[in-house]
């Protein structure tokens, strides 16, 4: 995961888009305490949608940070 001031390339975000699409997605997934995803494909697609457009702007990297805390949610094998 990017440190906050990081900015993200094409290619990375590209290489994330690639992860999720050949990766099974659970239905909804429980992200943590705070946050609860009842939509896990619709979320991400949404988020993949902010993501190429703000992947070079390091104060809009919100979605991407999320999109890395779901990928790392579903490889522990939590989802």
């Amino acid at each position: 995961m990017k440190e906050i001031d990081e900015i993200y390339t094409r290619k990375e975000v590209d290489d994330l888009k690639a992860w999720f699409d050949r990766t099974p997605l659970p239905k909804s997934l429980r992200l943590d305490k705070a946050v609860f995803i009842p939509d896990v494909k619709k979320t991400v697609d949404r988020l993949f949608g902010q993501a190429y457009v703000c992947f070079e702007n390091s104060k809009l990297l919100g979605g991407l940070n999320l999109l890395e805390k779901i990928k790392a949610k579903i490889e522990e094998g939590e989802a």
